[in-house]
């Protein structure tokens, strides 16, 4: 069974013509493979900024939780410190005034 244009046809003509075209269409598909793998490198590098990003946030965000926590242990062990004393009142003062604050806080946050 002979191909279209290849094989051992009586003219050279033939032969040439049908590699040029597989050649022809090897360079179109290399054309299309090129632009894909230009496409996922451009891509994986949008990647790696993004990850280098978000661990640069992660981090900063880890800072700050870090002396978060710190000072609210210190508030923790002042309050703490204040319930040991006979200042009962004062600390339930304290503590009907930050859930107060907390309420303002979550009604003004979900009015936004």
């Amino acid at each position: 069974m002979r191909r279209a244009g290849l094989g051992e046809g009586s003219s050279g003509n033939y032969v040439a013509s049908g590699y040029s075209v597989y050649e022809e269409e090897n360079e179109h598909l290399q054309e299309g493979l090129r632009a894909k793998v230009t496409a996922l490198k451009s891509l994986s590098i949008d990647i790696g900024t993004e990850v280098k990003y978000q661990n640069k946030m992660l981090n900063e965000m880890d800072t700050d939780f870090d002396s978060t926590g710190g000072l609210l242990g210190a508030t923790i062990g002042r309050v703490k410190q204040l319930s040991r004393g006979s200042q009962t009142k004062l600390l339930c003062y304290m503590l009907l005034f930050c859930f107060f604050v907390f309420f303002v806080l979550y009604w003004f946050i979900k009015l936004r």
